[in-house]
């Protein structure tokens, strides 16, 4: 990604550590977190120092690096972080395999981040075909390079159209409650992408006056029937992209992709604590009494999705894939 016209990845292992462009401090500040012990990896995670499923899934590559001397310990602490986002799983497993068979395991990790780098370009090659000039272009929730380690799935196609001089504008959602859509906004200014953010409640309006006519966004887990979980708000947006004869697509590689379950109803979904919603940049918004709810993410059914965009091509039904 770019920040300041440098090229910049959202994460990287140096000096025996991870380092992190802290996503807690952002738009407002660009500051650096480090984990140099499995611990400190999995706070990165738990507490979203670094999200979006392709990269906790790099995090976690690199956390069993710090935590290879004790590797069941380090997947069991790795596997609790975050429930829902399939990459964790699919990492860990991945560098299990890899270092038991006698690989280094940092060589493993560099090897699996520059792949899922890698399926995240191609992902912009192929989604962008999808994009047409003067296109208006919803996204929900943070799903370019900063979720992904760099590309992104639903943005790397706008970084591949906007670099090949294609004119859009994007509608990116604020994503309550983590604001997410203030991290979407922040790559896209870095990035030179017409864009606004509107109110998670606004996108309705928008696809019914006839300004959305596209809607591409992430996933933290794909399931075998084509369900698939994201940041709570996606199935909404992709309920009124349906009404309003929108089509809408989900970007995600392979490992985003989870065959051993069959239906979006046995998807595990994270909850996470009242002060996401009560608090907003330290301040409270909420008073004490208040009861609150806060699922981090909701399932959208299969019937929704016009199709996924992957980096092997975009089909409309999974079996298409042949992953099975």
């Amino acid at each position: 990604m770019k920040i300041e016209g440098k090229d910049v990845r959202a994460m990287w292992f140096e000096k025996g550590a991870i380092k992190f462009i802290d996503q807690r401090k952002l738009p407002y500040k660009l500051e650096y977190y480090t984990a140099r012990t499995v611990d400190e990896c999995a706070f990165a995670i738990k507490d979203m120092v670094i999200r979006g499923a392709p990269a906790i899934g790099a995090a976690a590559a690199y956390g069993m690096v710090l935590g290879k001397d004790k590797l069941k310990d380090t997947a069991d602490t790795l596997r609790k972080t975050r429930p829902t986002a399939y990459d964790l799983f699919y990492a860990i497993d991945h560098m299990l395999k890899q270092i038991k068979s006698g690989k280094d395991a940092l060589k493993a990790a560099d090897e699996y981040v520059e792949e899922i780098i890698d399926r995240c370009r191609r992902i912009g090659e192929i989604g962008e075909t999808l994009i047409k000039d003067n296109m208006r272009i919803l996204t929900h929730c943070n799903a370019g390079a900063l979720a992904t380690v760099d590309y992104g799935t639903a943005l790397a196609p706008f970084y591949i159209a906007h670099r090949k001089g294609k004119k859009f504008f994007v509608y990116a959602d604020e994503t309550r409650p983590r604001c997410q859509g203030l991290l979407t906004d922040w790559e896209l200014t870095q990035e030179g992408i017409p864009h606004a953010v509107i109110a998670d409640n606004a996108a309705g309006h928008f696809m019914k006056i006839g300004e959305i006519d596209m809607v591409i966004t992430g996933a933290d887990r794909i399931v075998r029937n084509g369900d698939f979980a994201n940041k709570i708000g996606t199935y909404e947006k992709a309920v009124c992209a349906k009404e309003n004869n929108i089509p809408f697509y989900v970007a995600a590689p392979i490992s985003t992709f989870d065959m051993t379950i069959k239906s979006g109803n046995d998807i595990t979904i994270e909850e996470r604590s009242r002060d996401e919603l009560a608090f907003i940049n330290n301040a409270k918004v909420m008073p004490d009494y208040t009861q609150v709810r806060n699922p981090a993410f909701d399932v959208t059914p299969a019937k929704y999705v016009a199709g996924y965009i992957t980096e092997e091509k975009i089909v409309e039904k999974i079996e298409d894939l042949g992953i099975y």
